[in-house]
């Protein structure tokens, strides 16, 4: 089965750098390589004297390429803020939104997830970890899919139509021998999938999938997904680790699932203390309560955070 393409946001501007290290072809059919730049005015994409609605950018054939995005911000409201030159794999497309442009990177799900436990966590950590992030990652992802009956697929088919995608939610879609899948129930982005910071997952291309481990982590769970009652399991996860698993409707949204309780998240405490006692709850963000999770090793440290996550350990 073909892996589904998915769209990631990853930075909006008046003005977008951006540069091709070998030539890509753009939707216009027009060669280019090295240094560009598409600038907003009065509705359109401006880019080599002339106009777009939209414009993207795919590698020539069979080349193993990359581009690169100029003042790409990560982190933020985070007080590590700050803005890089990251790398992408895969096609880049422009579009106006608003009064901007906005720059989008359409991946498959597989490297996208490679990028994202990379950028989430450290791509050094061990392999058992990074597997369990990206099955996390994926049933996040997936949860988001809908399936709809074969008849749309039969009737394109017999149309001869070819399945797009739907503009008004920008689901992207893709087709097996018995689904059709869309995206649904994605409010925040109208014209892509998900963002590539904290609000969705932190998505930073190949600029920080550095190591085989990474790799091999996606690699070996391809597919791999939790799973409840015979429905993916919505794995939104938070860093922040406390010591207990909070439930799911007092973090996302009012929903609860059966599959997500408050509990310790060790084997030696299994009692949550109410933290709608003010003393409780004050105890218990002051105090370090046993945790799983609780280390102070800076080595083991080091080979699970980022530089900017350890920044804020530190």
């Amino acid at each position: 089965m073909r892996v589904p393409l998915i769209s990631v946001g990853i930075l909006s501007g008046k003005e977008i750098e951006f540069s091709f290290p070998i030539k890509f072809i753009s939707s216009d059919e027009t060669e280019s390589s090295g240094m560009q730049k598409a600038i907003y005015r009065d509705g359109k994409i401006h880019w080599q004297g002339k106009e777009y609605n939209e414009l993207s950018f795919t590698p020539q054939q069979g080349a193993p390429a990359f581009f690169e995005l100029k003042d790409v911000t990560i982190g933020i409201n985070f007080h590590w803020e700050r803005k890089e030159v990251q790398k992408f794999k895969g096609e880049l497309k422009i579009i106006v939104e608003g009064e901007q442009l906005t720059a989008i990177n359409i991946i498959s799900i597989e490297e996208y997830l490679i990028s994202v436990i990379s950028s989430e966590m450290s791509a050094t950590a061990s392999l058992e970890l990074l597997k369990a992030h990206a099955v996390i990652s994926r049933s996040w992802l997936l949860n988001k899919w809908k399936t709809e009956s074969r008849k749309q697929e039969m009737k394109n088919e017999k149309t001869g139509k070819s399945i797009q995608k739907d503009s008004a939610t920008c689901s992207p879609s893709f087709v097996s021998d018995s689904q059709f899948i869309k995206w649904y129930d994605h409010e925040a982005h109208k014209n892509f999938d998900v963002c590539a910071d904290d609000h969705c997952q932190r998505y930073q291309g190949i600029t920080r999938a550095s190591t085989p481990q990474a790799i091999e982590a996606v690699t070996a769970t391809r597919g791999e997904v939790l799973m409840y009652a015979g429905t993916i399991c919505d794995a939104r996860f938070s860093k922040c680790c406390g010591g207990a698993f909070e439930e799911f409707q007092n973090c996302w949204e009012n929903v609860k699932h059966p599959y997500l309780i408050g509990q310790r998240d060790c084997k030696i405490e299994d009692q949550l203390p109410d933290l709608t006692i003010e003393t409780e709850a004050d105890k218990w963000i002051r105090t370090s309560p046993v945790a799983f999770c609780h280390t102070q090793d800076k080595k083991i440290l080091s080979q699970v955070l980022n530089n900017y996550d350890q920044e804020t350990t530190d």
